[in-house]
C-alpha cells in the first residue's frame, strides 16, 4: 500500500516575497524555482523522477569518477558504475538518498542525511543541505563532516538548470568569465587537460549568445566579482537568471542539455559550481581531505535578474 510519497520525495515548497521554490527529500532536489511565476530552473512534477538530475546536490564526489577506480591513502577502491554507457562513477553517492527534514520555516528548509561506508567509498559523513530564500533569491548552504575513523576525499556540486526565458539555450546570452576549460575526449567525457579560452568557443567574458554551441566542460579560472563567482543566463528580452557562488567552489561544469528527447534537448543551461573538476579523485586537483572531525562547507544562490 503506497504511503502518498511522491516518487521525487516529500515535497517542500517556500515562499519569499516574489520567489517560490519547491524542494524534493530525495537528493534534496531543487525541484522548482520561479520569481513573478517565471521559471528560472527547469521544473520538474513531483510524481516523476528526476530526470538529467535537474537540480540535485551532488556529494561526496561531482562529476565523475573514471572507470570508477581510484586510489586514496595506499588503497585501490572500485565504486559502482551508474553512468554505464561511458563507464564511470557518476556524480556521488548521496543523490539518491532521501534526506530527513531538520528544520523548516515557511522560506527555508535544512536537510540532512549521512554518507555510509561502502564498497568504493569506506567512508562516513554526515551530510546538510539548506536552501533559504530571501531578497537575494535561493540560497544554497552544502555542509558536510566526516564522522568516521578514517580521512575521506571529498567534493560537492548542485545541478541547476538554469532558464534564460522564452525559448531553448540556443536563444539565450551567457556571461562567464574563466581563464581556462579542461578539454576531454567526446566519447567518455575523460579530462584530457586545461586550455586558455580567450578568444574560443567557451570565452563567455562577455555576454555572448550561445548559438548552437555544445558545451559539457569544466571551466576554472573564474573571473571574481564582489568576491564572488557569476554566471548570468538572459533572454532576448533582458530579462534572465544569475547565479553566484564562493570561492569553495574555484570549478563550474557548464551544459547545454543536448539529448535525443526532444522534450529534454536544450531546455535550460547546466551551471554546476564545483569544489574540485572532474575525477578529482584520481588527479587530486582541487580535492578536498575531510580528516576525522573536520567539516567543508559551500554554497551558491540563484537569482532573477
Amino acid at each position: 500500500m503506497s504511503d502518498g510519497t511522491p516518487v521525487s520525495g516529500a515535497r517542500i515548497p517556500l515562499r519569499h516575497g516574489a520567489y517560490a521554490a519547491e524542494i524534493a527529500t530525495v537528493g534534496a532536489t531543487l525541484r522548482s524555482l520561479t520569481h513573478d511565476g517565471r521559471d528560472l530552473v527547469v521544473p520538474f512534477a513531483e510524481d516523476e523522477l528526476r530526470p538529467l538530475y535537474r537540480g540535485v546536490v551532488l556529494v561526496p564526489w561531482p562529476n565523475r569518477v573514471v572507470d570508477g577506480r581510484y586510489a586514496f591513502d595506499g588503497g585501490e577502491q572500485q565504486l559502482a558504475l551508474t553512468e554505464p554507457d561511458r563507464g564511470h562513477a557518476l556524480h556521488g553517492l548521496a543523490c539518491w538518498s532521501d534526506y530527513r527534514v531538520v528544520t523548516r520555516t515557511s522560506s527555508s528548509v535544512l536537510l540532512e542525511t549521512v554518507v555510509v561506508p561502502q564498497a568504493g567509498y569506506p567512508h562516513r559523513l554526515r551530510v546538510e543541505v539548506e536552501h533559504r530564500l530571501g531578497d537575494e533569491g535561493l540560497v544554497t548552504t552544502v555542509s558536510a563532516w566526516n564522522t568516521g575513523p578514517t580521512r575521506a576525499p571529498y567534493g560537492a556540486s548542485g545541478h541547476p538548470y538554469l532558464v534564460g526565458g522564452e525559448g531553448r539555450v540556443d536563444d539565450w546570452t551567457l556571461q562567464l568569465g574563466a581563464a581556462r576549460v579542461l578539454t576531454v575526449d567526446p566519447e567518455r567525457l575523460i579530462p584530457r587537460g586545461l586550455e586558455d579560452v580567450a578568444g574560443g568557443p567557451f570565452d563567455f567574458a562577455a555576454p555572448r549568445g550561445v548559438g548552437d554551441l555544445f558545451i559539457d566542460h569544466a571551466l576554472t579560472g573564474l573571473v571574481e566579482s564582489d568576491g564572488a563567482f557569476r554566471a548570468v543566463v538572459r533572454a532576448a528580452d533582458g530579462r534572465g537568471v544569475e547565479m553566484v557562488w564562493d570561492a569553495a567552489a574555484p570549478w563550474v561544469q557548464v551544459h547545454t542539455g543536448d539529448r535525443p528527447e526532444p522534450e529534454y534537448d536544450r531546455r535550460g543551461l547546466a551551471v554546476e559550481p564545483m569544489t574540485c573538476p572532474p575525477d578529482a579523485f584520481n588527479s587530486g586537483t582541487d580535492l578536498v581531505v575531510l580528516e576525522p572531525g573536520d567539516s567543508h562547507r559551500v554554497a551558491w544562490s540563484i537569482a532573477a535578474v
